[in-house]
């Protein structure tokens, strides 16, 4: 039970990062594997706020989401926008580009070392009941991570604003027609794409560290989340990361030796039968 448990706070963590890739990557339709990069900055602004200033942790949290969220609006506007009708592979050139530029600049500016982040104490400590040890902190990450999914869903499927969003993906220039300002829309996804991915790197950074190397180190993992869940879904990126994170964790607990091989072999297993993910639909160009 407590390998489950701790799966499912590990899969809620890769939702909490992961989520915001499949915002940009499955209802706008743009492949940004600089995804880490904005997650990594989050959690570098999370820990310069803790040590440096001294800001309290729960106070951290929306400050690392709301400056990455304004960095993915700069980057949006000045470099991205440029890219919306080029090629996939265009897209991904350009962004494994700024990957390499944000670790570089990482380590010049704070080193090679992994940063330290001491929790506050009442997120510290377990919570012991018969048969299971619950870790606090990992049962906060499970608590925000199912408020997030439920609201984005609602956002998404529910509000003017999920319904501009799908229109303008779908069709911009009859999105445009009907009076819909596509590119503020694209700018204020964008921004909520990257201000989740600044949410979990901040969120993540006791559990996964941080360090320079961040984004290439665990890209791989949010492209799972997404290629399993389906890419655009809420819902299934939900689902999937918790099920690759229950698995990892069991991975690494019974058979240490494979390492990270089970959580492939369980993206590939779930591929094979549902190629489009678990709860994914063909993105519209």
């Amino acid at each position: 039970m407590t390998v489950i448990f701790d799966g499912i706070a590990s899969g809620m963590l890769l939702f909490l990062i992961s989520v915001g890739l499949s915002v940009t990557l499955g209802l706008m339709n743009f492949v940004n594997l600089a995804h880490g990069a904005f997650a990594m900055f989050g959690g570098f602004v999370a820990v310069t706020l803790l040590n440096r200033a001294g800001i309290p942790f729960l106070a951290a949290l929306p400050l690392a989401a709301i400056g990455t969220a304004l960095l993915g609006v700069l980057f949006e506007r000045t470099l991205y926008r440029r890219l919306y009708a080029a090629t996939h592979l265009d897209q991904v050139l350009f962004s494994i580009g700024l990957v390499f530029m944000s670790i570089a600049g990482a380590h010049y500016l704070f080193g090679p070392q992994q940063q330290p982040l001491t929790l506050p104490t009442f997120l510290q400590g377990q919570i012991n009941l018969p048969g299971l040890d619950m870790g606090v902190y990992r049962l906060f990450l499970i608590v925000l991570g199912l408020a997030i999914a439920f609201g984005l869903q609602k956002m998404v499927s529910g509000t003017r604003f999920g319904a501009q969003l799908r229109a303008s993906v779908d069709n911009p220039r009859t999105a445009r027609g009907m009076g819909i300002n596509v590119d503020r829309i694209f700018t204020l996804t964008f921004a909520l794409g990257t201000g989740l991915a600044g949410l979990g790197g901040a969120l993540g950074v006791e559990m996964l560290g941080l360090d320079p190397g961040f984004p290439v180190k665990y890209i791989v993992y949010f492209l799972i989340v997404v290629a399993v869940g389906g890419s655009g879904n809420i819902t299934g990126s939900l689902i999937a990361a918790l099920i690759l994170g229950v698995f990892d964790v069991a991975g690494k607990y019974y058979v240490p030796q494979a390492g990270a091989f089970v959580i492939y072999a369980v993206m590939v297993a779930m591929l094979i039968f549902r190629p489009q993910g678990l709860f994914g639909r063909k993105a519209a160009r």
